[in-house]
């Protein structure tokens, strides 16, 4: 109030230094009431008459405070009069106003120089006082804008209001500050002040509604120019322009809020559609993981086991790293959003991380059998292929033996034959019966070899089990035949004498001796299948063993051919007639000599091929060695690193970046070490292309190595990332190294078991020792919970510690809110409920204009006007309060 008394006597000493000044005034003042007047329909023309009835007065206060005063007296006495400057004195004086030597009798009596008084004091009050600039007010306040506003333009230099303003350039500086397009200022001359003065005159009133309050050629014929007028009439400049001012620090925010809007919307388009890429893929992949049809050959089987590996080493290394980065990005999108105080991203329909997460879950399932049924496949149609080629072998061995037998039995010989004949076939059919029931045993073997190929699922059962019938079939017949040809031949043997017994000895050594060799060479062909060097030791002992009985063996060839030669030297002693060959049986001597000479033969090359096995199954020894002395490093350094991690995520110090670039350091060795997992996968691939299906030397699979080493990238992946979230938090919250530590600390003291996240019993301890009041009373309970529900939105049971510093962040600073929109929206708007399209293009860039336009709902309300847009429901649909 002291300053109003100041400026009052400094008004009254001017006026008696210069009688121009009043004249300047008067014109300025009266510009100044008319330019507020015209809102009410009236106007001045003489402001020492005008007003002193005080109507004119009272309402100039209204239109310029916004307020009501007491209704005025209409009559036209003097006391009328009096009565309504009173009420006008009084209402300056209520807003804190101490008016000196005016009285309402000297307005009444139009005393110009109190009435000039009181309309000073009136533009001091509304116009000036509330003018602020960096903590200084009215006239500094007002100085310090101009001078701020004005210091880029060259010729101009503010430092009072008087003669700072008489070359006009300052006036014009103003205008083309706040409206360029307005005023030419380069083409503006200083020697030429009364161009430059009615050139900012007439724009400032055509196209910012400043009325002329001064005349150009007053200001450059005074000396000094009043400075009462000038303050005025910049006054109005600053009122014109503070508008424009605010507007635009309302769009700078409108804009910033949807910058943020607008790249958090990018970052869900991009989370949605990685999330629907990756789905899509394991969806397509399962089920070619679980098709289990199996293949007719092993090459079949083993592409199938080839393009597995290629998807464990080429296709399936990428999606991990994509849904590695997608949950990465997820958090960080959740981070950004809860830091600009907007609704947590929720994904779309079966598009959630746990959905992700479900389905990969769904595809290692599916995949964690694949590769063993695989292999297990390998080895049935590798057991079946040999049981096949047994099976052939065996057959053709029995069809051959059985060929002509048939023709044998069915043959009358006996019905012409001699005594000695018959006695003859009667013991060749003996020795023939002798041999049917050696061979019954590999008919016995033929059959279960082809139901076992059955049972096992043969693709050629059909052929197989064809043969193997018509095998039995044969063999039913030739037991018929033979049971009939016997009853032959014992009906016709009373009439016959016996046959020369050395032949019938022959016969009967003869027979199971070829039997014996049919069977050594038989086992000598067989063929063998092993995986170990226990398994092929089995057969070199076995087949020792049978070498030892050779010598036995070729003693009881020895013996039958002597009784052969015995028999010949007694036909050639009596001067016997033989027939050429012995009567009881077809086995020569030369039959045998040739299948022992064949014995003789693939004795040495069953030796090679035995060695040949055992020779594989050392180097197969060796595999298995090198891969586990490999596997039995790289296991446990993964196992020591996945430990070490886990310490270190809990244990950090430092600051954050110190502890993100040790976490990367670590991460870069990690990587480094990806050469001996190739080294693995290269001795790995080695052993299934040697068939090599177990390994007793190590409890490492290249699975379980796969899975750790992904598990490992993963982890470090995370622990980084959320150190990077930390480092968002703390700088877009502004929280110190120090507090982020305290937080560490006191989320790690109470982590009791070092697994990354609180219990609630445990939270609620931190928070007690944080000064939360929390404790287990009713009050306590609900904060907690409400807490809880902050920090653990989807009722886990668990705090994460991002989820504990976004909650110490938020409880510390301050953040954009849907009001703050709104106040800011409704500067634009002009203080109406509702905006326009026009008003948002002209207010915002053209891109978020477009934004808000696009999602702003039509404004419904009573005084809507066509294009009426709702910016209040878009505001708060910013921050997750209502739908967009």
């Amino acid at each position: 109030m002291g300053d109003y008394m100041a400026q009052e006597d400094d008004w009254d000493r001017d006026l008696l230094l210069d009688p121009a000044w009043e004249k300047q005034q008067r014109k300025t003042f009266t510009a100044w009431c008319n330019s507020h007047l015209r809102k009410a329909g009236t106007q001045i023309e003489n402001i020492d008459e005008d007003f002193r009835d005080g109507l004119k007065l009272m309402l100039l206060l209204e239109v310029i405070s916004g307020e009501r005063l007491p209704k005025p007296e209409r009559g036209k006495m003097r006391v009328h009069k009096i009565n309504n400057v009173n009420k006008a004195l009084d209402f300056i004086a209520s807003k804190g106003v101490k008016l000196v030597s005016i009285g309402a009798e000297e307005i009444v009596d139009g005393n110009a120089k109190m009435t000039l008084g009181m309309i000073w004091t009136i533009i001091l009050r509304f116009a000036i006082q509330d003018i602020s600039v960096e903590e200084t007010s009215a006239k500094e306040g007002l100085l310090l804008w101009c001078q701020r506003k004005t210091a880029p333009y060259k010729n101009v230099n503010v430092q009072n209001f008087h003669i700072s303003w008489k070359d006009g350039l300052a006036f014009n500086a103003l205008i083309h500050r706040h409206r360029p397009e307005l005023i030419e200022y380069d083409k503006l001359r200083k020697d030429d002040p009364v161009t430059n003065l009615n050139n900012a005159f007439e724009v400032a009133e055509k196209y910012l509604d400043i009325p002329k309050m001064l005349d150009a050629e007053d200001i450059v014929n005074t000396a000094r120019p009043d400075e009462k007028a000038i303050m005025t009439y910049v006054s109005s400049f600053y009122h014109a322009f503070s508008g424009a001012q605010k507007a635009e620090t309302a769009a700078n925010r409108i804009c910033k809020v949807l910058a943020v809007n607008q790249e958090n919307e990018h970052l869900m388009e991009d989370y949605e559609r990685l999330a629907s890429d990756l789905l899509e893929w394991i969806r397509r992949t399962i089920p070619w993981l679980e098709d289990r049809v199996p293949q007719k050959t092993i090459q079949e089987m083993q592409q199938k086991l080839e393009d597995f590996r290629d998807y464990r080493r080429v296709h399936k290394p990428p999606k991990v790293q994509e849904k590695c980065q997608l949950e990465i990005n997820f958090n960080t999108l959740q981070t950004k959003l809860r830091l600009s105080n907007r609704p947590a991203f929720m994904p779309s329909e079966g598009r959630m991380v746990s959905d992700i997460n479900n389905g990969w879950q769904h595809l290692e399932q599916a995949e964690k059998g694949y590769e063993e049924w695989l292999l297990n496949e390998i080895r049935r149609l590798e057991r079946l292929d040999h049981l096949a080629e047994k099976f052939r072998q065996k057959a053709s061995i029995h069809e051959a033996w059985t060929d002509g037998k048939e023709a044998m039995l069915k043959h009358r010989d006996y019905e012409t034959a001699t005594l000695s004949d018959i006695k003859a076939l009667i013991r060749k059919h003996e020795a023939f019966e002798s041999d049917l029931a050696a061979h019954q045993d590999r008919v016995e073997q033929i059959a279960a070899i082809a139901q076992e190929l059955n049972e096992l699922d043969y693709y050629d059962s059909h052929n197989v089990n064809t043969r193997c019938q018509k095998i039995c079939d044969q063999w039913d017949a030739l037991g018929s035949l033979t049971h009939s040809r016997r009853e032959a031949l014992e009906k016709t043997e009373k009439q016959l004498e016996t046959i020369d017994q050395l032949h019938l000895e022959y016969a009967k050594r003869a027979a199971p001796f070829n039997n014996w060799m049919e069977s050594a060479m038989e086992d000598l062909q067989d063929m063998f299948i092993v995986h170990t060097i226990e398994e092929i030791e089995g057969l070199i002992s076995a087949h020792d063993q049978f070498k030892s009985t050779l010598p036995d063996a070729d003693r009881e060839r020895e013996a039958i051919l002597a009784i052969h030669k015995e028999a010949q030297r007694i036909a050639e002693s009596n001067h016997i007639k033989l027939s050429g060959s012995n009567p009881y049986t077809t086995v020569t001597p030369q039959i045998i000599n040739s299948k022992w000479e064949k014995v003789q033969q693939l004795v040495p090359k069953r030796d090679r091929a035995l060695l040949e096995e055992q020779s594989k199954q050392q180097s197969n020894e060796h595999l298995r060695r090198q891969f586990s002395s490999q596997a039995n490093v790289v296991g446990p350094w993964i196992q020591t690193k996945m430990e070490e991690i886990g310490r270190i995520s809990i244990e950090m110090n430092g600051t954050l970046e110190d502890q993100l670039s040790h976490l990367k350091q670590y991460e870069r060795s990690i990587v480094d070490y990806k050469p001996n997992l190739d080294l693995l996968e290269q001795q790995h691939q080695l052993i299934q292309e040697a068939l090599i299906f177990d390994n007793k030397h190590t409890n490492y699979t290249m699975e379980h190595v796969r899975v750790g080493w992904e598990q490992l990238l993963t982890t470090i992946a995370r622990t980084i990332n959320e150190v990077e979230n930390q480092i968002l938090t703390r700088d877009a919250k502004g929280i110190s190294q120090e507090q982020m530590q305290e937080f560490r600390a006191s989320f790690n003291h109470f982590d009791k078991d070092h697994g990354g996240a609180l219990g609630p019993e445990e939270f609620k301890a931190c928070l007690i020792s944080l000064g939360y009041d929390v404790e287990n009373d009713r009050q306590g309970d609900a904060e907690f919970n409400r807490i809880m529900s902050v920090v653990d939105p989807n009722h886990s049971g668990l705090v994460t510690f991002q989820a504990f510093i976004d909650f110490m962040s938020r409880e510390t600073t301050d953040t954009d809110t849907a009001d703050q929109v709104i106040a800011s929206f409704k500067v634009l708007a002009g203080d109406k409920n509702f905006i326009t399209a026009e008003e948002l293009r002209r207010e915002l860039p053209p891109d978020q204009a477009e934004y808000c336009i696009a999602r702003m709902a039509p404004y419904q309300g009573p005084d809507a006007v066509p294009g009426a847009l709702d910016y209040k429901s878009f505001s708060t649909a910013l921050y997750g309060e209502s739908d967009l």
